[in-house]
């Protein structure tokens, strides 16, 4: 289980994520971080994103992936987490997977 302080940079990396993604993507899907997970040492985290439309998902994650190294630079200068954790971009399956249960619920 994370403690606190995992909880706060993990909740700030999300902040972060979403501030960056805000600014730097275009206009043509959502991209929204959910979830931020960071590994023991804090020296690698994970930025779980969603995309609307689902369509876009693989150019989206192509945009992050590539913009990765800036998002490091980004997080240099806005945060005071140390270390500054190497970050990578993944698609959010449990979010798709929730929306799923959403719509059959709904539909009940």
């Amino acid at each position: 289980m994370s403690g606190h302080r995992d909880q706060a940079e993990e909740a700030l990396l999300m902040r972060l994520a979403a501030r960056y993604i805000a600014r730097e993507a275009n206009r043509d899907s959502l991209i929204t971080p959910t979830r931020a997970t960071l590994a023991p040492g804090r020296t690698k985290a994970t930025v779980y994103v969603s995309v609307f439309p689902d369509t876009a998902v693989e150019s989206a994650l192509s945009f992050l992936r590539r913009r990765q190294h800036d998002f490091f630079e980004f997080l240099k200068k806005e945060s005071r987490l140390s270390p500054i954790p190497g970050v990578r971009f993944e698609f959010d399956l449990g979010e798709k997977n929730r929306q799923h249960l959403d719509d059959i619920s709904r539909k009940l």
